[in-house]
């Protein structure tokens, strides 16, 4: 099992060259406005501005489309009945169902946002090794003891996927089949489910001593990250004021709106 949020890290782009503290305060900043927005006439600028973003990172189109597919098909559940059943506007009939204009409208402000917001994050994530944007979250105040769960979860996130993958080759060695949904087969994926909660503790309980045995709890000083360059303040006044410019718009626009 990979994430790969960092396979491109190694790239030379003006997004990859941004200090990862401004790049993630920049970022950031775009991705609350864009959660911000609720006017279909904004959404073609999110788009765009969205576009040129991944564009700059140099980040190929397969990195960005892998990883919208598993999210994306849950959202598609959910966001798709939505302009059937939310709204009141009719705008036709297919068969007994009826389509509604509100609805729809919430599915393209849902469906935009949720894909504008989620290649923002893998741009962050992906411009910069993951410990170098947790050494610059914790440059900007996060606790020490987040920064520490959000690297040990992303470390071993990996091997409790290795497990999950070795016990599922066992199962299907053992006949089992999990197209075949019977009593048999939720049985045995139950025990798959606490074989594997009990491995996770048991690993966590392993970390968390050797961890101790090396001086874990001990403060340690921030270690400090690369200056930052103007051309990295311009870059973060620039994300800055297009973020206070979403923001805007759409207090302007959807207050305006009937």
């Amino acid at each position: 099992m990979k994430l790969g949020l960092d396979d491109y890290a190694y790239l030379d782009s003006p997004l990859h060259r941004w200090a990862p503290k401004c790049r993630l305060l920049g970022l950031g900043a775009l991705i609350f406005a864009f959660s911000f927005v609720h006017s279909l006439a904004l959404l073609p600028f999110m788009i765009g501005v969205t576009v040129i973003l991944y564009s700059a990172s140099n980040l190929p189109l397969s990195f960005l489309l892998l990883r919208l597919r598993f999210p994306g098909f849950f959202l598609l559940i959910v966001a798709i009945l939505t302009p059937f059943f939310s709204g009141s506007t009719v705008l036709f009939h297919l068969g007994p169902l009826k389509l509604y204009q509100e609805g729809l409208q919430v599915f393209l402000l849902i469906t935009t946002r949720f894909v504008c917001i989620l290649t923002l994050g893998l741009i962050l994530f992906g411009a910069a090794p993951f410990f170098i944007n947790i050494r610059a979250m914790r440059s900007l105040g996060l606790s020490p003891i987040l920064a520490d769960m959000m690297l040990l979860a992303y470390r071993y996130v990996y091997e409790i996927g290795d497990y999950l993958s070795v016990m599922q080759t066992a199962m299907r060695l053992r006949g089992f089949r999990g197209d075949r949904l019977n009593r048999r087969s939720l049985s045995m994926l139950v025990t798959l489910a606490g074989s594997l909660l009990v491995r996770s503790y048991e690993k966590s309980e392993q970390v968390y001593k050797a961890m101790i045995l090396r001086g874990y709890g001990q403060s340690l000083p921030i270690q400090k990250g690369p200056t930052e360059c103007p051309r990295d303040i311009l870059l973060l006044g620039l994300h800055l004021l297009l973020a206070s410019g979403f923001v805007m718009a759409e207090m302007i626009y959807g207050g305006s709106a009937p």
